[in-house]
């Protein structure tokens, strides 16, 4: 039988309801998992909400050490609001064969529907699978297997997309459907301050300046449109690339991708930036964060993964 581990993170999956019927995490990695035939590290127990880019250095360690551990397959449960973040960190800095699967739920675990534990299983059918080795991170949600990179909550019933799904799981196995390519940059030990502008009608460049005055290593633009802003932006963004810090743009247009079309994204980028070609302000700060982490020039980064 394959060794898998579950690293509990909280989130979703671990809540129910409190005398006031506000779902709070409560559930540890022992309950989640009895009878699953699982090791289980609880590790956190929050609303994902919570997490911080510490937090992502704390589970990748625990992935780490799982995967050095003998473990075949890891299953992290986590919240689905920051799950697109810590699923792309994963898959920048873990290196590991044994497959990494992130996984939570839609509804609290008192929920006469909830959702967590049969995605729970499907997760650890995921891990467990030899098609799964050598993949990375992936995320197992409502049935479907996901790749880290491009993944977005979006709502509805699967409740993630942004990317074709490359399997299935379902009825205790795992189709893999189509390949995968893993973003893998090298492990990471620290990070690095970067925060999300967003450009909208009337911005200045305030937010830009004390960003950077703050300490920022990097900045998401998430512009309109294309990948557009006003004037005062683009001056903002000028100054802060002057300044040793980068800058890369995204959009606020959920399908859309950034790119210098236009007069004002030519100016952004003629200012110092590099446009995101397809991720999201989410995942685009991930990335930017895990490159200056790693000291990896940022345009090539941007050029093979954004």
């Amino acid at each position: 039988m394959p060794r898998l581990v579950v690293v509990t993170t909280g989130g979703t999956i671990a809540t129910k309801a409190d005398t006031e019927g506000v779902l709070r995490p409560v559930h540890g990695g022992a309950e989640l998992a009895s009878g699953l035939g699982a090791e289980v590290v609880d590790l956190l127990n929050v609303d994902s909400s919570q997490l911080t880019p510490a937090d992502w250095l704390r589970i990748a360690a625990a992935a780490e050490d799982a995967a050095a551990g003998g473990a075949d397959g890891i299953v992290v449960t986590h919240g689905t609001d920051s799950m697109e973040e810590t699923a792309l960190w994963l898959d920048l800095t873990y290196g590991g064969d044994a497959p990494v699967v992130l996984t939570g739920a839609a509804r609290s675990a008192d929920a006469p529907d909830a959702d967590g534990p049969a995605n729970l299983r499907d997760a650890l059918t995921v891990a467990a699978s030899p098609a799964a080795r050598g993949l990375g991170v992936l995320i197992c949600f409502a049935g479907s297997v996901l790749p880290a990179l491009g993944v977005t909550k979006l709502g509805g019933p699967a409740l993630f997309g942004g990317r074709p799904a490359m399997g299935v799981a379902r009825d205790g196995e795992f189709t893999l459907t189509g390949a995968k390519q893993r973003p893998y940059l090298g492990p990471a030990r620290e990070v690095c301050r970067v925060d999300i502008v967003a450009a909208y009608p009337g911005a200045d460049g305030v937010a830009v300046d004390a960003f950077v005055d703050a300490g920022a290593r990097g900045l998401v633009l998430e512009a309109m449109g294309a990948g557009n802003a006003g004037a005062p932006v683009v001056e903002a963004v000028r100054r802060a690339c002057a300044r040793g810090v980068a800058v890369a743009v995204s959009t606020r247009v959920p399908a859309g991708g950034a790119g210098a079309a236009y007069g004002p994204g030519h100016d952004l980028v003629a200012a110092g930036a590099v446009m995101m070609p397809r991720l999201r302000a989410s995942q685009a700060r991930v990335l930017l964060m895990a490159a200056l982490a790693l000291e990896l020039p940022v345009v090539d980064i941007v050029a093979r993964w954004g």
